[in-house]
């Protein structure tokens, strides 16, 4: 019989899948990783102000990821170096998070499972907030969809049709912000970024069409949750890493692919 914080597990990190896969893959053709890696280290300042004012954590890190990615669009407009914006921001919310996490009176916590995750402790609760986040931001996709394509492959050719790439430059940036909050308990804010990228890189050297590497891209994230998941059970080791270091061996083996599909 398998355990039901193993189910748990697995159908959590399932949920994130599904919703990192096909925004990772906008991720990718934008060269917006650090871009992930910044609304992911403000996840942590989040939780810090949700432990501080006494509300739900995921609420923190959703308005706090969603803070900094309209900070970082708003200075990059204003001319501001986008790579040093995001690395000044960056580690700056992460280190201040940390900070006035020791502050928080009467509440322990383990700092590792920030950075990390701990998929293992994820409940019911939990599991109902990272499925309501995951069709959110899948919904929000498939109904941009079109617009948020043409905008990434040509802004001139989608401003010439009206389509605002602003505006689905923000809406890419809120489905981050909650794709961020909803996935950061089950691998922390240093390996969301890689779940993220890695599945939509992996898919992207097998497949020949913006959907067919979405869905692609979701069905790497799930083996990688599941060989993760296995190899930590027997091996030992910390789940979350093990996840990330999963899906980076699906990302090498998929690398002698990319000339079979071009």
């Amino acid at each position: 019989m398998i355990d039901q914080f193993i189910l748990r597990a697995l159908f959590a990190g399932i949920g994130v899948a599904i919703a990192a896969g096909p925004l990772g893959c906008f991720v990718v053709w934008r060269r917006m990783a650090y871009f992930g890696d910044a609304t992911a280290h403000a996840a942590v300042l989040g939780v810090a102000i949700a432990m501080i004012l006494g509300m739900p954590l995921t609420f923190g890190t959703l308005i706090v990821a969603l803070g900094m990615g309209l900070a970082v669009s708003a200075l990059a407009a204003r001319g501001h170096g986008m790579d040093t914006t995001l690395g000044v921001l960056s580690h700056s919310a992460l280190a201040v998070g940390l900070v006035a996490i020791s502050f928080v009176q009467g509440v322990r916590v383990d700092v590792s499972t920030l950075l990390f995750g701990d998929i293992l402790a994820v409940g019911a609760s939990d599991l109902l907030i990272i499925y309501t986040g995951a069709a959110l931001v899948l919904a929000l996709l498939l109904w941009r969809w079109q617009y948020l394509l043409t905008s990434t492959l040509n802004p001139e050719l989608a401003t010439a049709a009206g389509i605002s790439p602003r505006r689905e430059q923000l809406l890419l940036t809120l489905a981050l912000a909650l794709t961020v909050a909803i996935a950061i308990k089950v691998v922390g804010a240093l390996l969301i970024s890689a779940m993220l990228l890695l599945p939509s890189a992996s898919a992207r050297s097998v497949s020949r069409t913006p959907e067919a590497m979405a869905l692609i891209a979701v069905v790497v994230g799930i083996l990688a949750v599941c060989g993760g998941l296995a190899g930590s059970y027997w091996l030992d080791t910390p789940t979350g890493p093990s996840i990330v270091a999963t899906a980076a061996g699906l990302f090498v083996a998929t690398l002698p692919l990319r000339k079979v599909f071009g």
